[in-house]
């Protein structure tokens, strides 16, 4: 994977693909041999994994757990290098559960396995505006269409629009920018 390249991006031709939570369930999540598909069509690339169904239990055991499994299978099956943002889906969170502890055992996996931990802030992700910028380890935020807030002092680097039907297939299309901070979300590209 030497020739693979984490570049900042600004573009609209990134694409973003799931990686599971656990092993049940990988099916029709990102592959190796999609990747590079993806890659040598020129699109740059990156990975967020699936959310839990609404109003999920949040708490620092699952959160190392999935973010452990999420650092492997990018490592392992989609043979991602590191140094690319890997995004965390977080929306929908149980209220009264521990979405603090989630986020910071799940950033803590992904980034000891060398990857940058994001942040999708989607409906409800159960931390405040301030909660989610005081994450440590977390310099990249992604808001969902439906999110209703601002990151506190960082702001977002990809805001999602609502999805749209491109020659048939339903996507959610994302934008990206520069933050607050100066900083923009991290892409693999093969140039």
């Amino acid at each position: 994977h030497r020739d693979l390249h984490s570049f900042p991006t600004r573009r609209s031709s990134d694409l973003l693909r799931y990686v599971p939570r656990t092993s049940a369930l990988m099916k029709g999540n990102l592959t190796y041999a999609e990747a590079q598909g993806i890659l040598n069509a020129g699109l740059m690339l990156s990975c967020v994994q699936h959310v839990a169904e609404p109003n999920w239990q949040a708490t620092a055991s699952l959160g190392k757990a999935y973010g452990s499994y999420c650092a492997v299978y990018c490592d392992a099956v989609v043979g991602l290098p590191k140094g690319v943002n890997v995004w965390l889906d977080l929306e929908e969170v149980a209220p009264g559960s521990d979405a603090k502890g989630y986020c910071e055992a799940w950033i803590e996996a992904v980034t000891a396995a060398g990857y940058l931990a994001g942040i999708y802030v989607g409906y409800a992700p159960g931390l405040s505006a301030q909660d989610l910028y005081d994450l440590p380890g977390v310099k990249s935020y992604w808001r969902a269409y439906n999110a209703d807030f601002e990151v506190s002092v960082r702001g977002y680097q990809l805001i999602q629009h609502p999805a749209q039907t491109l020659h048939g297939i339903v996507h959610d299309p994302n934008s990206a920018q520069t933050d607050h901070l100066g900083d923009n979300a991290l892409f693999l590209s093969l140039s």
